[in-house]
């Protein structure tokens, strides 16, 4: 097996260069850095992930926090947070928050004492004072899928509002006149730009009423009873934009279970784009975003920051688009 002495022999250079190169530590000049790589690569050197933290006090970890890896868009973040890392020799740490604050603060803790190199954080519980507490330390942190109110953190996510704006207008122009919107939880900046964009397109209609709106938590457990107080309050809604894919799931097997047919009496749209939607019968129109791209982006930002090629904030915001499933496919007619 050959050692850190074999690569610097054949390279020319000392010990100490090749652990700086290895490390991205002190200056070493283009040439000297090019004939290191190339010695480590010809000689298949790979070096220990351990002996690196213990020199640079950095040990090429990223931490991901999320707040349910059992919902399926989560879980695809994650495959291409972890492909992109591996791609640039990073091991991924896994963190499940559950939506619970504490576990999260704890997650925190923890990985600031390992020493991780930077973290990617999409939460529904964020605190910002912990996820300052990086910065402090100079961690470099970048936000996925949410916002943050302060300034100076790097931003990956979607266009929420034009998306529920794109939802809401398909459930017009296929025959809806009273739409109702089970939103993702209020204390999330998705769940509240997705409802913003429900009410730009309803607000203009006379129909509109803020008890179309139920709050929901972005799983399919209590969609239900959220679909249930909506018809209580509102049995004549013939459209429902539900704040992401898993509660039009829930909502579709809740109107299957009252004997309401989907499209025809109700038609359904979700939000995210997750596989599922193609598998449920019928199939659900959803919004979809490009939830790899966005996982690979937000680590290839971190890397980068990480690095030092990249510095100061970035926002960066994916295009999203509406593909249309069997449950909003009714007679098309224009909404008046």
């Amino acid at each position: 097996m050959p050692t850190i002495r074999d690569v610097a022999k054949m390279a020319g250079v000392s010990v100490a260069t090749v652990s700086r190169v290895i490390n991205q530590s002190g200056y070493v000049n283009t040439k000297t850095r090019a004939k290191v790589l190339h010695a480590m690569k010809h000689l298949n050197y790979k070096p220990s992930t351990v002996a690196r933290g213990l020199a640079g006090k950095k040990m090429h970890f990223i931490a991901l926090i999320l707040p349910d890896i059992s919902n399926p868009f989560f879980s695809e973040l994650a495959r291409a947070v972890e492909d992109v890392a591996q791609q640039h020799d990073f091991t991924v740490f896994l963190c499940n928050s559950d939506n619970d604050d504490n576990k999260e603060a704890n997650y925190i803790e923890v990985l600031k004492k390992k020493n991780v190199d930077g973290l990617i954080i999409s939460s529904n519980t964020f605190n910002e004072k912990d996820i300052e507490s990086f910065r402090d330390d100079k961690i470099p942190v970048v936000i996925l899928d949410r916002s943050i109110i302060n300034e100076g953190y790097s931003i990956v996510r979607s266009k929420n509002r034009e998306g529920a704006r794109l939802a809401v207008h398909h459930l017009l122009e296929h025959g809806c006149r009273k739409i109702a919107h089970i939103s993702g939880p209020q204390k999330t900046d998705t769940g509240r730009e997705r409802l913003y964009g429900y009410e730009d397109v309803v607000k203009l209609f006379s129909w509109y009423d803020p008890t179309l709106i139920e709050e929901g938590q972005f799983q399919i457990e209590g969609s239900d009873i959220a679909l249930q107080n909506l018809l209580r309050r509102h049995p004549d809604i013939d459209g429902i934009f539900a704040g992401n894919d898993l509660m039009a799931l829930g909502v579709l097997k809740e109107l299957r279970k009252q004997g309401l047919r989907v499209p025809t009496d109700i038609a359904v749209c979700g939000f995210d784009g997750i596989m599922l939607t193609k598998l449920t019968q019928p199939t659900i129109t959803t919004v979809a975003q490009p939830i790899y791209q966005m996982g690979a982006k937000a680590a290839k930002m971190l890397v980068q920051k990480i690095r030092g090629e990249q510095t100061g904030s970035q926002l960066f915001e994916f295009e999203v688009k509406l593909i249309e499933g069997e449950s909003t496919q009714r007679n098309h007619c224009k909404n008046s």
